[in-house]
């Protein structure tokens, strides 16, 4: 099974690759568009919301399915996630604003969808730092799932972010928006279920109550 999953794992790695081996090609041969900057910047973007759901469909899937392999695929999903958030901020960043770092900043504190969006790329920069096995054992498994809990605010000012983006046309987000509704409402409704389950689990049984059976006199 071992075995199996490698492969697997190596398909996945090529097959995330394909997006941006497509913006790279287009670039190189100018088929993006009359505004080749602005389909580039806002396709990466895509894709590393893309990422961050596809990541956070993965428990919900092996919840659902009972494939417990599937979480051997998550840590690479989230760094890809993490990978396309950077190329789509240096898109910004270089093609959009030419690093003037002071137009940079009052375009942060005018526009609210470039502020989400700059929120949300640094609530993803701890969740990659702390990605490996070492740094696993070196937060401890509580702390590391506090830390990793960041993803849930991240997704929803993520698509808050792409929504305020659009500005017209919101059909795209509010797929986004309606599939991360549903990823945290499974995650809430289990939560609430696996809590009723172990505090009934803990409470004694109830005795049995004896009714004494009343003789014919």
């Amino acid at each position: 099974m071992t075995r199996h999953i490698e492969t697997l794992k190596r398909i996945l790695f090529v097959l995330c690759l394909l997006p941006a081996a497509r913006f790279g090609l287009g670039v190189w041969q100018d088929t993006l568009g009359a505004n080749p900057i602005e389909a580039l910047t806002r396709g990466l973007g895509d894709w590393a919301l893309n990422f961050l759901l596809i990541t956070l469909s993965v428990t919900p899937l092996r919840r659902l399915s009972g494939w417990t392999w599937l979480g051997r695929l998550r840590r690479m999903l989230g760094l890809y996630a993490f990978a396309y958030a950077c190329l789509h901020l240096t898109a910004y960043l270089w093609l959009d604003q030419f690093f003037e770092w002071s137009e940079i900043g009052r375009d942060i504190l005018k526009r609210p969808f470039i502020t989400a969006g700059m929120t949300a790329f640094l609530l993803l920069v701890p969740l990659a730092a702390t990605s490996t096995n070492g740094m696993i054992r070196l937060l401890g498994g509580r702390r590391w799932q506090q830390v990793h809990r960041l993803v849930y605010p991240l997704a929803m000012i993520a698509v808050l972010h792409y929504t305020w983006m659009v500005k017209v046309d919101v059909a795209r987000p509010a797929i986004y928006g309606i599939v991360l509704a549903v990823l945290l409402g499974l995650r809430l409704w289990w939560r609430y279920a696996d809590a009723r389950q172990a505090f009934l689990a803990s409470q004694p049984p109830r005795l049995k109550r004896v009714i004494p059976i009343q003789t014919r006199r």
